[in-house]
């Protein structure tokens, strides 16, 4: 089964009009800054039944108060941010955990299976990455929740070590699909779409027919070998592309 959806509400008229176009949303707002939990209890009561969250990580846990994207969090009313060292690069600190735990709970509110942890290229394939980010998988307390991971930068030169982590701590790998294969053999693929170009991430990319042909076909291997295909757009155009490729699928 291949599924469709947008990297955060892409569509003119907001939430209604998104949620009778698609089943599914990846929630962005979540990297940013925490919402309180009331506000994701009312975001899970108005949508359909069989609508479907993802959630992706707070940038604290894996990026580093350096960050350009932390300007944009403001103040969290979840969890003051005190000892700010201990914060991103997946580090196994008591900072981290307190973070992915109240990150989980917005994902059990939601009824999210899946938790997206996208590491910047800030953070290098390295010896002390490696350790932190198996430290940090080992001791944190999942659950059921499903992770799938992004790393970005020169992880991807390290195919080998990334299929390693994804088949010992049951992670998925997340790709753009028309750049690269998923290394993981979870049952579930899962696409993010950041443009095409000569750089890694072109959001002002506007997918064309005979890109997105090319998607399907990519799609429709991984779903003959078995697999659940989640497909997010997260470029500018994503709500008119994510459209375009959805009817694409049902022809």
């Amino acid at each position: 089964m291949v599924r469709v959806g947008c990297c955060g509400l892409a569509l003119k008229g907001g939430k209604k009009v998104y949620f009778k176009t698609f089943d599914l949303i990846e929630l962005q707002s979540t990297f940013y800054r925490l919402p309180r939990l009331q506000t994701v209890k009312k975001w899970s009561e108005e949508v359909p039944k069989k609508f479907e969250f993802t959630v992706k990580a707070w940038q604290v846990i894996t990026h580093p108060k350096e960050s350009p994207t932390w300007r944009r969090m403001g103040k969290s009313p979840k969890l003051p941010l005190k000892n700010l060292k201990n914060y991103g690069y997946l580090k196994p600190t008591k900072e981290n955990f307190e973070a992915f735990k109240k990150a989980k709970e917005i994902c059990s509110i939601l009824q999210a299976k899946i938790c997206v942890i996208q590491t910047p290229p800030s953070f290098k394939f390295s010896e002390e990455n490696l350790k932190n980010i198996q430290n940090f998988l080992k001791n944190i307390d999942r659950g059921n929740l499903i992770l799938a991971w992004e790393p970005r930068g020169d992880w991807n030169q390290n195919q080998k070590t990334i299929k390693e982590l994804c088949k010992n701590f049951d992670l998925i790998h997340v790709v753009d699909l028309l750049k690269r294969n998923p290394l993981s053999e979870h049952k579930i693929a899962y696409i993010r779409l950041h443009g095409l170009g000569k750089q890694e991430i072109n959001y002002r990319y506007k997918y064309t027919e005979k890109d997105l042909k090319q998607l399907l076909k990519k799609t429709k291997t991984l779903e003959e070998a078995g697999h659940e295909v989640y497909v997010f757009f997260n470029n500018i155009n994503m709500g008119e592309d994510a459209q375009k490729f959805k009817k694409i699928c049902i022809d």
